[in-house]
């Protein structure tokens, strides 16, 4: 086994597991270009124009493109094939095993000023579809959270609740909070999060990613977080690493989404490496990879660069995402079997 850094062609064949990943977010120029054409408006149908128009330019741009994407969703047959096609590039182009893709369902059934919006039992039929379609085409188990759009407030964490709880899709497995930090309190949120758990849901809130470290204080005690997504201020307060390492309570890195949203300077001062020194568990993840310009693959060369991993570290890196998973353990222990193989350790 090599000893020095991975090469981008080890890391685009290791079979992985992605817990940390959005599901408009994960649309594709190719995929956008479909859609814009069902729905012809502010959107460029031009492969060639919509990558320009997907070419990062700072998180103000990110948040135009995420919003231009979640307008052209708007029929049940629009949730079908994005879903469908993110599997497609998930398993065929970054080698995904496993992913839990983090859905924010509010988004497209809530009625819209402009008449906009999809009944619950139809989105929930749409991404069940596609979720047997993948694993049956490509192999893709697919999973579910079902996320809370903080910014919305208190209205669209009870139609989320109600969704999760009443509407519940055979592939839902957590529940999550996203969206802005600042301004958008964690407590505020503990009843749905008891509510989900007590209904048999994983704990999944995004916490500490443009917020200090209470913030994830309040996502561990408040709402009962089994894993943090992004984390990323847990760096400044050694009491919440030893806490997280005490307990093993892994972090959902994407380190070029926290250079995106400027969570972080520059990936030299990515506190990735300050997470393994300090023994807690860390995941790779891309966030939402073609709006910030990245893959999973490239975030596990940058994990790689950043930590001073060698192929064999790379595939521990990819283990312990299908560990911390919520797949069934028969799942696990296939794809745990295939990276074992792949790295020749089996």
């Amino acid at each position: 086994m090599s000893t020095s850094t991975p090469s981008s062609t080890f890391v685009a064949g290791l079979p992985k597991a992605e817990l940390h990943v959005h599901h408009i977010g994960s649309a594709s120029p190719r995929i956008v270009s479909e859609l814009a054409a069902r729905h012809p408006g502010a959107v460029p149908t031009d492969l060639d124009e919509l990558r320009r128009f997907y070419a990062f330019r700072d998180f103000a741009h990110f948040i135009e493109v995420y919003l231009a994407v979640v307008d052209l969703v708007r029929t049940p047959e629009d949730i079908r094939y994005l879903t469908y096609e993110i599997a497609r590039e998930m398993a065929t182009e970054q080698r995904l095993r496993y992913a839990e893709l983090t859905c924010t369902p509010y988004t497209s059934v809530r009625p819209h000023e402009d008449g906009k919006g999809m009944p619950i039992e139809a989105y929930t039929e749409a991404i069940e579809d596609a979720r047997v379609a993948a694993e049956r085409d490509f192999g893709l188990v697919l999973r579910w959270i079902y996320d809370i759009p903080g910014e919305a407030g208190l209205p669209s964490a009870d139609a989320t609740l109600d969704y999760a709880l009443h509407h519940r899709p055979d592939g839902l497995v957590a529940f999550g909070l996203g969206g802005p930090e600042i301004g958008v309190s964690r407590p505020q949120f503990q009843p749905h999060f008891d509510a989900a758990r007590a209904a048999g849901l994983h704990s999944v809130p995004h916490a500490g990613e443009t917020t200090g470290p209470e913030t994830v204080w309040d996502a561990l005690r408040l709402l009962g977080a089994e894993r943090i997504g992004h984390g990323t201020s847990a760096a400044q307060d050694p009491a919440l690493l030893a806490h997280l390492a005490e307990l093993g309570i892994p972090l959902e890195v994407c380190p070029s989404s926290n250079i995106a949203t400027r969570a972080v300077a520059t990936l030299a001062e990515h506190p990735i490496r300050v997470f393994r020194d300090a023994g807690v568990v860390v995941t790779v993840n891309s966030d939402d990879p073609p709006m910030f310009g990245t893959t999973l693959n490239r975030e596990y060369e940058i994990a790689a660069e950043l930590l001073g991993l060698d192929e064999s570290g790379v595939a521990d890196l990819a283990r312990s995402a299908v560990r911390e998973s919520f797949a069934d353990d028969d799942v696990k222990a296939r794809i745990l079997a295939e990276i074992d193989d792949y790295a020749g350790t089996s």
